[in-house]
């Protein structure tokens, strides 16, 4: 009976070991069935053999610290509704028009206290941008422009400008324009006589001296370039001040100073003593010529014994001492010169001062002459000046040449993307540009990539030139916005995302259109760093605070903080793709704080990725902010000229060497 009772055992169990083995058969059929679907699903989505389509969320170049970051922000994003959006594109498509757009039905959406000025300063000149690139598209633009160039004979700027001083004085602002700027040899004369000194009690040098009355006479010629950014001062490209009487040192003076997007260089200042022998000259010129000083005494041997030493036969240079070039009611006849390294001052035919050209300007920018203070004039002769000028004869300036376009992008990832930020009417800078650095072997092979970001301008004629340049030369990306100064930032976004999600760089480099780029030098910075890092290049500022008066004054609702984050000056700085693709990917979340200075905000959106992932800070003088340094990376304030002569001293002596002439 227990026989029979184990044997009913055994084969029950037999049969339920038999029905597991089937159910785990089934369960591992099921599973290579699901398998064999979802490995072709994965290859085409992940690895795009089937499809060139980009997903616009996905980083191009995955870190693994970042996926889980990036799996919360993909959940977080059916919960928001982004401002700013990117257009999808295909990888290695090139289209003239940034991604970025503004969407106003986002906008309209959610509460206004979200968002900033500068994003509300955003939302108009993009309304606008759309509005004039339309109008562009549709040949609207041009036909006007053709109709209004048919209406009227087009006529070059004059060579000379002759102007007395009563209508001088009749001209808005006592201001005589020089319509196309100055060339090299261009000369201004001025026939001028200062007043008498009067009484002054509320100038700036009673309160230093603080006594009751102060006598003044003095006046300022300013070579001024009219053509500003909107919101700022015509630039002071050359300030020249002569101080007859009234200044804090109590003796006459010639003081000479530039003033760039309202911040004062250091000033020369001319007190009567001759440039010393070891100074640096202008053309071969001192910088200040010597005239007589009531302290001269001791300063030089008397003249009786200069006289004693010509009778007994020692020869000596003669030394004339001249007195202070300008007079109170003694008419003077001042002529400025523009030479090769500088501006010279003569006045009533003797040398009187030479000021060296300062970074930021070229002699086109100079289109205006301004004179105010203590001084009558009685004529103002204006020569030898160019007849175009860039912004007003673009096709004077573009060569359009096949050897200057620009190479098809590459349908794969490249190395090195870099964005050049312009203004519409730079014409000239542009195809500088193209023709000294752009000719890199790395970029002609499209190893390497650069584009040029510009905005939509006021004048109509402006757009028009600019969009057949973009269609002849296929390196310009257009940002459709109006242009506006604060709103810089938003070409750096529109750099970055054309670097992540159209060329798929690995490193995104921004610079200006008047910075020379050594790419060799560049890249060599950059290999420098370990494979696989976060980092970020530049000319790096650390503990930088905040101006809080004058013009350019940073309110502490726009900057609370007392100092900014570690930044890289805007002239040039190099990211990797995954901080490029942190800031797009905020910025159309309307999570990336927005400032009005685009290097600041760079600083800040490193300095927030930097909280989740390891970022690597490399700082180099030879990002140079101002103007150019021996072995350079990147020079700034460079001219067209001085771009094609960087480029051609490069091709000649292999080694960089900076070119100073204007």
């Amino acid at each position: 009976m227990g026989s029979i009772k184990r044997a009913k055992f055994d084969s029950l169990i037999s049969l339920t070991r038999l029905r597991s083995i089937q159910v785990l058969m089934g369960l591992l059929f099921l599973y290579l069935m699901l398998v064999s679907f979802e490995i072709p699903m994965v290859f085409r989505a992940g690895l795009g053999l089937e499809s060139s389509e980009l997903d616009p969320t996905v980083p191009l170049i995955s870190h693994p610290r970042i996926i889980a970051q990036n799996d919360n922000q993909f959940s977080r994003k059916e919960k928001e509704k982004p401002v700013f959006r990117a257009q999808e594109r295909k990888m290695g498509e090139f289209r003239k028009i940034s991604g970025l757009v503004f969407d106003d039905n986002a906008f309209n959406s959610v509460s206004k206290d979200e968002f900033s000025e500068l994003h509300r300063v955003a939302r108009d000149a993009f309304a606008l941008g759309k509005k004039v690139l339309v109008d562009l598209e549709s040949g609207k633009v041009m036909r006007e422009v053709e109709n209004e160039t048919s209406s009227r004979a087009v006529e070059p700027c004059p060579n000379s400008v002759v102007l007395s001083g009563d209508a001088f004085l009749r001209k808005e602002k006592t201001l005589m324009v020089i319509p196309c700027g100055m060339s090299l040899g261009s000369h201004i004369t001025v026939v001028g006589r200062p007043r008498w000194a009067h009484v002054d009690n509320e100038s700036k040098i009673t309160l230093t001296k603080g006594s009751g009355k102060t006598m003044v006479s003095q006046f300022m010629m300013e070579l001024q370039g009219l053509r500003a950014v909107d919101g700022e001062d015509p630039p002071r490209i050359l300030h020249f001040n002569p101080r007859l009487k009234g200044d804090w040192s109590g003796r006459p003076v010639i003081e000479q100073n530039t003033c760039y997007r309202m911040q004062w260089g250091s000033a020369q200042r001319c007190e009567g003593w001759k440039s010393r022998a070891d100074e640096e000259t202008v053309d071969g010129q001192a910088k200040c010529e010597k005239w007589i000083r009531d302290d001269d005494s001791g300063s030089e041997e008397s003249k009786a014994t200069w006289w004693l030493k010509r009778l007994i036969g020692r020869t000596k240079k003669v030394s004339v001492d001249w007195p202070f070039p300008f007079a109170e009611n003694k008419l003077f006849v001042l002529t400025l010169i523009a030479g090769m390294e500088g501006y010279h001052i003569n006045v009533d035919g003797r040398h009187i001062s030479s000021f060296p050209y300062r970074p930021g300007f070229t002699l086109e920018d100079a289109t205006g002459l301004f004179l105010n203070g203590d001084v009558d004039i009685h004529s103002i002769i204006a020569a030898s000046l160019p007849t175009a000028h860039p912004s007003t004869a673009p096709r004077l300036h573009l060569e359009m040449s096949p050897k200057w376009k620009a190479p098809r992008l590459p349908t794969g990832p490249v190395e090195l993307f870099i964005g050049v930020l312009s203004a519409a009417n730079h014409f000239a800078e542009r195809m500088a540009v193209r023709k000294s650095w752009m000719q890199y072997n790395t970029v002609k092979s499209a190893n390497i990539v650069t584009r040029f970001f510009v905005a939509m301008h006021a004048r109509k004629g402006v757009n028009v030139e600019l969009m057949k340049e973009a269609e002849y030369f296929g390196d310009i990306v257009i940002v459709p916005y109006m242009d506006n100064y604060d709103l810089v930032v938003l070409k750096t976004v529109a750099i970055c995302e054309y670097g992540v999600r159209t060329v798929a760089a690995k490193y995104v480099m921004k610079c200006d259109d008047d910075t020379f780029v050594r790419i060799d030098a560049v890249m060599m910075e950059v290999n420098k760093i370990q494979s696989g890092r976060s980092f970020y290049i530049g000319n790096i500022n650390y503990y930088h605070k905040p101006l809080r008066h004058g013009k350019w004054a940073v309110t502490y609702e726009e900057w609370p903080e007392e100092a900014y984050p570690p930044y890289a000056n805007g002239p040039g700085y190099i990211v990797s793709s995954d901080i490029a693709q942190y800031a797009v990917s905020e910025f159309e979340k309307h999570k990336l704080r927005l400032f009005k200075m685009e290097d600041v905000s760079m600083g800040m959106w490193v300095e927030q990725f930097n909280s989740s992932r390891p970022v690597e800070y490399v700082h180099s003088l030879k990002f140079c902010q101002f103007g150019c340094i021996e072995g350079y990376y990147t020079a700034h304030y460079q001219s067209p000229r001085q771009m094609t002569c960087l480029w051609e001293k490069l091709q000649l002596h292999g080694r960089p060497r900076c070119c100073n002439m204007r």
